[in-house]
């Protein structure tokens, strides 16, 4: 029996929808409407790999404020300090790549790996660079060191004391990387942090320190200490009357950066959601005058920047933390 052509024409209609409803991720509403899931549909998670209180907290802190109203959920700070932030790191590399456990990554993740620990950048989708706090070397302020020349002279001379805010830190690499590039011999100090780092300057416990601008401006600006470089290649707004090395003549550039960064293998549709709300977090007025009355700089760069930057920081610091 020929069926008739109505017939015919319901019977494909039917099958395609039946086709479409197999291949959709699309789930019936209460008044029977097609609702299209989407990224995302929970609270998130940023893990910080150091203790609140600090810059990196009050960065991470900032920005999750600024993702929660880009994203429309709840963006949870989660403080896993410890091992120099690799507890942090490891736990991260061992979260789910779904994009909701996302977390604060610091410079270290590109020098941990050449000092022993376990963290290779491999194993992570950095989503952008969000901010940058430069060194800056400071020495007492009744120093008979008067500039960076005469810190480097008595250095090649016999040898100098530096203080930084531990051992293994962006701080004490700086200390390194000024003796490997000047000649001159520095004996890094390493101090419980960058405040009490630079407190040992101003005490005279020390010859010189390499700090955050954050630690170190204030003093300055209040006699308390001398600051002779900041490790940028722009003066800070904070210590406009204080050269950078680059200005001195010296090729050093050091700062405390930091961004966002996931598990490798986001889908490609949350690693886009994400990458698109953190640029719009990280250059909101509200996050940049947060940072910036830190001490810390706007600096944004987008994944795939910060991804090439990240790769030559690992292997400028393998070439550096060699001399150590």
């Amino acid at each position: 029996m020929t069926l008739p052509r109505t017939l015919k024409l319901t019977g494909v209609l039917a099958a395609a929808a039946l086709t479409l409803t197999a291949c959709s991720s699309s789930s019936p509403s209460a008044d029977g409407a097609e609702e299209v899931s989407a990224y995302p549909e929970g609270d998130i998670t940023f893990i910080v790999q150091a203790a609140a209180g600090g810059g990196s907290d009050l960065t991470s802190r900032a920005l999750a404020s600024e993702l929660e109203k880009e994203l429309g959920v709840s963006v949870i700070v989660e403080n896993r300090p410890g091992a120099s932030g690799s507890t942090a790191m490891q736990y991260i590399a061992d979260s789910d790549p779904d994009g909701y456990t996302i977390g604060f990554v610091p410079v270290e993740i590109s020098m941990l790996a050449h000092q022993g620990f376990d963290i290779d950048p491999a194993n992570y989708d950095f989503l952008g660079q969000i901010m940058l706090a430069p060194g800056v070397i400071s020495v007492p302020n009744d120093s008979p060191f008067e500039t960076l020349d005469d810190l480097v002279a008595a250095g090649k001379s016999g040898s100098v004391t530096m203080a930084n805010s531990g051992a293994g830190s962006i701080w004490e690499a700086a200390e390194l990387g000024l003796a490997d590039l000047t000649g001159a011999t520095v004996v890094p100090v390493p101090f419980d942090g960058g405040g009490p780092a630079v407190a040992a300057v101003m005490g005279n416990q020390v010859d010189a320190a390499v700090g955050g601008t954050a630690e170190t401006a204030a003093a300055h600006n209040g006699g308390q200490l001398r600051a002779l470089a900041v490790l940028h290649d722009e003066r800070h707004p904070l210590l406009p009357d204080v050269e950078t090395a680059e200005e001195l003549g010296y090729d050093l550039n050091f700062g405390g950066w930091g961004g966002v960064y996931a598990p490798t293998g986001l889908p490609d549709d949350v690693r886009e959601a994400l990458a698109d709300a953190i640029a719009t977090s990280a250059q909101s007025d509200s996050f940049v005058d947060t940072i910036t009355k830190s001490g810390a700089l706007s600096v944004y760069k987008t994944p795939a920047e910060f991804t090439d930057f990240i790769d030559d920081e690992y292997s400028r610091f393998a070439s550096l933390l060699e001399v150590k």
